[in-house]
């Protein structure tokens, strides 16, 4: 059953000294500041919308890397992925880099490593931002 997630935000003003706020509608969860200057800059506590896919990329990645474990009979403990998506004025997105640590019982690196591989290129996110290059480091602990 396909479901739709919903957020919105509101602008004001021009690019340069306008501000916004995202809000997550869908879960209700909270509204998020939002300026060119978190974007470009400094966060000086504001998003960004490149914080924002940071987010849904290591929470998507994270449910893929623990399906693909868990279908081959090891269940993760614990997996700790950063995304690092970097964003370069005038020149857009640039690249992602995942970084997952695991604790993983009865894998060893190379079958760490290539469900990490697998849950990169497969999961949802990967595969909506295929025009990006997305960089991996695993690391079983």
């Amino acid at each position: 059953m396909a479901t739709t997630r919903n957020a919105h935000t509101e602008w004001e003003g021009e690019l340069i000294k306008g501000f916004g706020e995202v809000t997550l509608d869908s879960s209700g969860v909270g509204h998020f500041p939002v300026t060119w200057a978190s974007r470009a800059e400094e966060p000086r506590g504001k998003t960004s919308p490149e914080e924002l896919i940071a987010a849904a990329h290591s929470s998507c990645f994270s449910m893929a890397l623990a399906n693909i474990l868990t279908k081959a009979g090891n269940p993760p403990t614990l997996l700790t992925t950063t995304a690092a998506v970097t964003f370069q004025p005038g020149t857009g997105i640039t690249g992602i880099h995942l970084t997952v640590q695991g604790q993983v019982s009865g894998v060893d690196e190379a079958a760490f490593k290539a469900a990490a591989e697998d849950a990169k290129v497969n999961c949802p996110v990967s595969q909506a931002l295929t025009g990006t290059t997305i960089t991996l480091t695993s690391v079983l602990s």
